[in-house]
C-alpha cells in the first residue's frame, strides 16, 4: 500500500496533526535548568567533573582511550549518543536512558547534568534519549517514550514538538540540516524532512518498509517474510543516504535521496547482522557489516544498491566471540570496532588487520557506539561509560 499521502498528512496541520510548533511561551517554559534537581539537594555535587588530561598519543596508538569521569545522577545509565555544535565545537551533549542529559561547554573536558524545566523529574527519568543532532546552534533530540525536542539557541532553551500516535513507527533518528531544517526517520522506515522548524513535514518515501516488503516478497530477499515491522538500526551518511537493518538481523535495506522506496538486500552470510554503517561516512566509499560471533566484513569500494546481493569481503579479526556492536572507518585508513565486555579493536590499514586495545577490558560495560569529530573520538556504553582519545 502506497503511503505517500498519509505519511505527509500525518505532519500537516488540522485535527490529525502529528507535529506542531509550540508557542513561544511553551518554548520558554522548556528552558534548561541548571544541574538536575536531584543534585541540587547535595550542595556542590552538581559541579561538573573534569575528564582525564588530554593525551599526547595519536588515535592510531594502543591504549589511547581513557574514561571520562561523568556526573551521573542515575544508576548505571546507558549512553546512546554524543554531539558537538558546529557553531561552537566546545558546546556538546551526551544523551542516554534514565533521562540522562549532559552538557559540556569546554569541548568535553567537563560535563554537567541538565534537566528540562517542564518535565517532571519522575517523568524525565523514564525517558531514553537516544539521538541528538546539532548544526549552527540549532539542535534536536529524540527519545522513548516518543518525544521530540528542539532548540534554536544552542541548547539554552528547548521546545517540545508534539508527535501524533498516527506516526508510522517510533522516532528513530534525527539530523539537523540548518536553520529550521531537519530530517527524521522512524522505526517503520518513514523518512521526513522539515524546512520550517517542524511546523510541516514532507514524506521522502512513498511507503513504509513493511509495505515495500509485502510488495516485493517474491524478489528473493531471504527473511523478508519474517519481518516484524520494525528495524533495529538506521544509519545516515554525509550525503543523505540511509542504511537500515531488520530487527532480526536477517536482511538490510538502502535508500538514497530521490528514491521512492527502500531497496532490500540479502545478507551475504548465515550469521545475524548486528550492525552496519558507511565506510568513511559515505555510501560512495562502501559499506561495513558486523555479524554475530564478532565478525566484520566490508565491501570493496562503491556499491550498486540496486543489487539484491551486494558482495562483502570478510576481514580478519580475532574477536574471541565477543559481539561487535559498532565500527568506524576513517578517511586516513584508521578503523575502530567496539562491542561487548569492553571490547575495542583498532586497525591502521583500512580494516585488513586488527589489534585489540585492552584499555577497557576491566570495565563492566558493553560499548555500543563510537563516534569521531575530526581526530577527536568518543566511545559510549552501558553503566555510564564514556571513553575519549582526547
Amino acid at each position: 500500500m502506497l503511503l505517500a499521502a498519509s505519511l505527509t498528512a500525518a505532519f500537516q496541520s488540522g485535527p490529525a496533526a502529528c507535529v506542531a510548533r509550540p508557542s513561544p511561551r511553551s518554548a520558554a517554559a522548556m528552558s534548561l535548568e541548571l544541574p538536575r534537581r536531584a543534585l541540587l539537594q547535595h550542595g556542590g555535587a552538581a559541579a561538573a567533573l573534569t575528564a582525564l588530561a588530554p593525551l599526547a598519543a595519536s588515535a592510531a596508538d594502543l591504549g589511547v582511550w581513557r574514561q571520562v569521569d561523568l556526573p551521573i545522577v542515575t544508576e548505571a545509565p546507558i549512553l546512546f549518543d554524543i554531539e558537538f555544535d558546529t557553531k561552537d565545537p566546545k558546546n556538546g551533549w551526551v544523551v542516554g536512558n534514565r533521562g540522562t542529559f549532559l552538557q559540556t561547554t569546554d569541548g568535553g573536558k567537563s560535563w554537567t547534568p541538565k534537566s528540562f524545566a517542564n518535565l517532571d523529574p519522575d517523568e524525565e527519568i523514564n525517558y531514553r534519549f537516544t539521538k541528538v543532532s546539532f548544526k549552527d546552534g540549532e539542535g534536536w533530540i529524540i527519545g522513548k517514550p516518543a518525544i521530540l525536542l528542539h532548540t534554536r539557541d544552542s541548547g539554552a532553551s528547548w521546545e517540545r514538538v508534539p508527535l501524533s500516535p498516527k506516526l508510522p513507527g517510533d522516532p528513530y533518528s534525527i539530523t539537523a540540516l540548518g536553520p529550521g531544517k531537519a530530517e527524521m526517520t522512524t522505526s517503520a522506515g518513514a523518512i521526513y524532512t522539515t524546512e520550517n522548524a517542524g511546523r510541516n513535514w514532507k514524506a521522502e518515501v512513498r511507503e513504509t518498509i513493511d509495505a515495500t516488503l509485502n510488495r516485493v516478497s517474491s524478489s528473493g530477499v531471504q527473511g523478508a517474510s519474517y519481518f516484524s515491522g520494525s528495524i533495529n538500526s538506521i544509519q545516515r551518511d554525509a550525503a543523505g543516504s540511509y542504511l537500515a537493518v531488520s530487527a532480526r538481523g536477517n536482511f538490510y535495506l538502502t535508500w538514497s535521496p530521490g528514491d521512492e522506496f527502500w531497496v532490500p538486500h540479502n545478507r551475504e552470510t548465515s550469521r545475524r547482522i548486528t550492525s552496519m554503517g558507511f565506510v568513511k561516512d559515505r555510501l560512495a566509499e562502501g559499506l561495513w557489516m558486523t555479524t554475530a560471533g564478532g565478525e566484520i566484513s566490508k565491501t570493496n569500494g562503491p556499491v550498486d544498491t540496486q543489487l539484491i546481493n551486494i558482495p562483502f569481503e570478510k576481514l580478519q579479526i580475532r574477536s574471541g566471540g565477543y559481539g561487535l556492536l559498532d565500527c568506524v572507518f576513517l578517511p586516513d585508513g584508521k578503523a575502530w570496532a567496539v562491542g561487548g565486555g569492553g571490547t575495542i579493536f583498532q586497525s591502521t590499514n583500512g580494516g585488513q588487520t586488527w589489534v585489540k586495545d585492552k584499555v577497557a577490558d576491566d570495565l563492566p560495560s558493553n560499548l555500543y557506539k563510537i563516534k569521531f569529530f575530526g581526530n577527536k573520538g568518543y566511545i559510549l556504553g552501558s553503566n555510564g561509560v564514556l571513553l575519549t582519545n582526547a
